[in-house]
């Protein structure tokens, strides 16, 4: 119903009261024909397939890289006193920024694009450990300590545990920044992906094809986030009794 009513009234804006233009604003119909198209020719399952590998591997490099400095910052003061300021000013540059510097290490190939996804990445996820370990109630600590407990028991039973919903939410951020990074580095790198799909579009003037690839890249973030960060968030939550 919703797509027979944008239909509808793209349709009146553009044929009966002509004030949009069929060049800039998209037919939802000829969107979704385009993207049927485009999975017919395969071409829109290797993008996926492509862009998804690349994605995974900068994302677990940003995860294991980004957990072991945010360990190190909770361990060593200096590290934190030195370095928590330029890691916060990091997170807040755009992944864009980060590609002019990639392709003049790197060059025009994939390692650019992995670079992009890892470095755009890697931040949220260091302060998401830092400050989720800084945050545990020190009454978990105090009554763990009573019993016992140290070194990688502590760890293991008490503070991962109790930092968790912290870390995770800083892993949903990672992959949403992991995501632009990659959209931005095959768009400019022009390897095979959902972002070449996107440039190509805007090099057409094909409006269509890019509202066709937005959705494509919606649709995969959502079906992600319900099924793997959503399922993670949900055992947290059992385990604390929240649900």
């Amino acid at each position: 119903m919703l797509i027979a009513i944008l239909e509808l009234v793209y349709k009146i804006n553009t044929e009966i009261i002509k004030i949009w233009n069929a060049n800039i604003i998209p037919s939802p119909i000829s969107v979704f024909i385009l993207i049927i198209r485009l999975f017919e020719t395969k071409m829109l399952i290797y993008a996926i397939l492509s862009s998804m590998r690349r994605l995974v591997i900068g994302y677990l490099i940003s995860v294991v890289i980004g957990s072991i400095i945010g360990f190190l910052m909770i361990h060593f003061k200096y590290i934190e006193e030195n370095f928590s300021s330029l890691i916060l000013g990091l997170q807040t540059l755009p992944n864009l920024a980060w590609v002019p510097f990639s392709i003049l290490w790197f060059g025009y190939n994939e390692s650019t694009i992995i670079f992009v996804i890892a470095i755009g990445s890697i931040f949220s996820i260091i302060l998401a450990v830092d400050s989720g370990i800084k945050n545990v109630n020190s009454i978990y600590l105090k009554a763990a300590k009573t019993m016992g407990a140290k070194g990688y028991k502590l760890y293991s039973n008490v503070i991962i545990p109790a930092a968790l919903p912290n870390i995770i939410a800083g892993l949903k951020e990672g992959w949403s920044f992991a995501w632009r990074g990659l959209i931005s580095g095959e768009m400019l790198v022009s390897a095979t992906g959902l972002g070449q799909i996107l440039s190509k579009g805007k090099d057409a003037s094909n409006i269509s094809q890019v509202v066709a690839v937005m959705l494509i890249i919606l649709s995969l973030g959502l079906v992600i986030d319900k099924f793997v960060f959503g399922r993670i968030e949900k055992s947290i939550r059992c385990r604390w009794g929240l649900m």
